[in-house]
């Protein structure tokens, strides 16, 4: 199936590993152009160096309110055209409701929430009919996940300002949409199983809760925002899809 990737360009923030890195290596396999970012210089560099030609890399942070019209910038001169961007953001300190601080929470708060805010709006000031938004959220959108409050109480909020934002824009022709990634193989979801003390019992106990009785792939992920960002999902917008292999237990 052509998803209609060629040519066009997308920023992708937080890309330089996990979610982020998988989204932005399925966008080029599309024949997408991406511009990738991270917080260290290092690490970007490295990232674009094993991405390729058709990616360039940014650091920046997601709560420099600056950073935003930097990115679309770039793609932009370097590229000649913006078409999207993916919001993905490392997930928030973990804890329990009496254990994280005042700075965390507000840390989490400038990155998470106001940073993916601030993104999105500076993305909607510039797109065109066709354009899309797209916000890497978490599971935790329609279900509590135990030991994470503070991604607990900002995901369901983003992903409330995302479906205003897909109302607000839709006349436009502009399309907002959600990825919710429950467990995932990845370096954080791995750090957090490792937090009970016993990771691959964790490992074990979460994926027998799971239909399909695994972790998803970083390349499923990745395929899948690809798919939501793509012109072949022309008709979807203000969806918040479930990547979690039927963990979710509502419709």
């Amino acid at each position: 199936m052509d998803l209609g990737l060629k040519d066009r360009v997308y920023v992708v923030t937080g890309a330089t590993r996990g979610l982020g890195r998988a989204s932005a290596e399925a966008l080029l396999a599309e024949g997408a152009k991406v511009v990738v970012t991270g917080r260290e210089e290092k690490s970007v560099a490295e990232a674009v160096a094993e991405l390729g030609a058709d990616a360039v890399g940014v650091a920046a942070d997601n709560a420099d309110p600056e950073a935003a019209e930097r990115l679309i910038a770039e793609a932009r001169s370097r590229f000649g055209r913006f078409d999207g961007i993916l919001i993905s953001v490392g997930g928030p300190a973990p804890g329990f409701g009496a254990d994280n601080t005042d700075e965390q929470w507000a840390s989490a708060f400038d990155t998470v929430f106001l940073g993916a805010v601030r993104m999105a709006r500076a993305a909607a000031e510039t797109l065109t009919e066709g354009g899309v938004i797209g916000f890497v959220l978490s599971g935790s959108v329609h279900e509590p996940i135990q030991g994470l409050t503070i991604s607990n109480g900002l995901r369901p909020g983003l992903a409330g300002f995302a479906k205003s934002l897909a109302a607000d824009l839709g006349p436009r022709g502009i399309r907002v949409v959600g990825l919710l990634p429950s467990r995932i193989d990845t370096d954080r979801v791995r750090s957090l199983d490792a937090l009970s003390g016993d990771a691959d019992a964790a490992r074990a106990a979460n994926e027998s809760r799971i239909p399909l009785r695994r972790y998803g792939t970083p390349e499923e992920f990745g395929n899948t925002a690809a798919f939501l960002l793509s012109p072949a999902a022309s008709y979807l917008t203000g969806v918040m899809l479930p990547v979690d292999g039927g963990a979710r237990h509502g419709f």
